[in-house]
């Protein structure tokens, strides 16, 4: 794709912009409408692609990518009315005679790109709050995931004109092509690399803009957790999309008087989910490519560690097995970098300050995970570390709640979306003071300014 075709395109959205259109009510509710229509008429189409991309069955390609932002979809045409709204705030003593309003308004042209994990969802769910939030979109489209993206692509310019959203099929040549140009929004998705391209090339223009990364987010296990629950619940939110899930459980730190029963508990709820062979499971997802299914068997390879379950993979086939790793070195890869995969490393620690220890050492991840029975260290857990969310005695759910903010904190990102936050996300919230013009208070003009310090200290308490 030529940049004078990106030029092109970015102009005509600017132009379409300045008419006003996308700034109505009505405006956004037809075109959320019209998105809603075309992804349920393409639900076979997008689902098929899924399976190509990522090996995902019907069930998950439903309940983590269309379902997701179908009810986003519902959630903003249900609210945007009051989000809309401009709303009367007041005034301080010294701008008295006045009023105050705050006015959301669309930042003008946004540029969104998608990651290939979840490579609808991730992609329509800010397209969304963007539209709902009235501006004008570019979409760059995950290239790993190219059968989606094109399926992606096809709905885009089934439902809008390209003046008002363009969707872009390509790889990493076309996304530095994108970044040339200034944009009024960025919005990316993504690992740290990536993140810290578009951050640079938001620096150069001074773009606001919503970093969506990652991390290594840890599963705290306490000694009083109810050991086949936590299992159940960890083995499904860390094996969910074959680990390449953001907020996948990226290791377990558990309590060491519990951690074989732990280890026990985790082999037999992925037997359970996946049975004694997880290739000749319908519901197992595979690696989105042979290069990363490559990368997952060197970070094993490299760490040199104690495979308890799992461990084999097929790169032809881009399958990974469910792998669990006992005690791996802090220092190594596995325990370096986010696996991004089906490897879920279990380390044991004497109790629960180490294991708080063991986490703020580390980059702020973008989840943390804790169960309890009790909750008896939950207050200390929430105090002593930051992370982007939290679930107790649950994984991954809170990214499906649009009345919680989901989005990272320090080098797992920036911002946050869903619901009103995914809304407040692509507005940007401007002040107006209406001033009277009847009366107009002398005390803030010259001269004689010192001789009224007095009034000014007994106004300001």
């Amino acid at each position: 794709m030529s940049e004078e075709r990106i030029r092109k395109i970015l102009e005509k959205q600017r132009e379409f912009f300045r008419t006003g259109a996308t700034k109505s009510y009505s405006f956004r509710m037809d075109a959320l409408k019209k998105l809603s229509c075309v992804i349920k008429e393409k639900e076979q189409a997008i689902f098929d692609a899924l399976k190509k991309d990522l090996g995902k069955g019907e069930f998950e390609s439903r309940s983590t990518e269309t379902n997701m932002v179908l009810e986003e979809i519902h959630h903003m045409r249900k609210n945007l009315k009051r989000y809309m709204k401009t709303k009367r705030v007041g005034v301080s003593m010294l701008n008295l005679p006045a009023s105050g309003k705050v006015m959301p308004e669309p930042y003008g042209v946004a540029l969104i790109f998608s990651a290939w994990n979840y490579p609808f969802q991730l992609l329509f769910s800010p397209l969304v709050s963007a539209v709902a939030a009235g501006n004008c979109v570019m979409v760059k489209t995950a290239e790993q995931s190219g059968e989606t993206a094109k399926v992606c692509k096809e709905i885009i310019e089934q439902v809008f004109p390209e003046e008002f959203v363009a969707c872009w099929n390509g790889g990493r040549d076309l996304g530095e092509k994108l970044l040339k140009e200034k944009y009024d929004f960025l919005f990316y998705t993504g690992g740290i690399n990536g993140g810290k391209a578009v951050m640079a090339s938001a620096a150069e223009s001074l773009t606001p803009l919503v970093l969506e990364l990652g991390g290594k987010s840890p599963c705290i296990v306490d000694e009083d957790a109810k050991l086949p629950l936590s299992a159940k619940r960890i083995v499904w939110g860390k094996f969910l999309n074959a680990g390449q899930t953001c907020v996948a459980p990226d290791y377990i730190l558990v309590h060491e008087s519990i951690k074989e029963k732990l280890l026990d508990a985790l082999k037999k709820e992925i037997i359970r989910f996946y049975g004694e062979d997880a290739s000749l499971s319908e519901d197992y997802p595979r690696i989105v490519s042979k290069a990363h299914c490559q990368r997952l068997a060197g970070l094993l390879q490299k760490s040199e560690t104690k495979i308890v379950y799992g461990g084999k993979y097929n790169i032809e086939e881009r399958f990974f097995e469910p792998t669990l790793i006992d005690s791996p070195d802090a220092d190594s890869p596995v325990m370096g970098e986010e696996i991004f995969g089906p490897i879920l490393p279990v380390l044991g620690v004497k109790n629960m300050e180490e294991a708080i220890d063991f986490v703020i050492a580390r980059a702020k991840p973008l989840a943390l995970y804790y169960f309890s029975h009790g909750r008896k260290n939950l207050d200390r857990i929430l105090s002593c570390t930051s992370s982007g969310g939290v679930c107790v005695n649950e994984t991954i759910m809170h990214f499906v709640n649009q009345s919680m903010p989901f989005g990272g904190v320090g080098a797992s990102g920036f911002g946050s979306y869903h619901g009103k936050y995914g809304f407040d996300a692509f507005t940007h919230y401007k002040a107006i003071m209406l001033k009277g013009d009847l009366v107009d208070m002398p005390v803030r003009y010259p001269p004689g300014l010192e001789k009224r310090i007095p009034l000014l200290k007994m106004i300001s308490r």
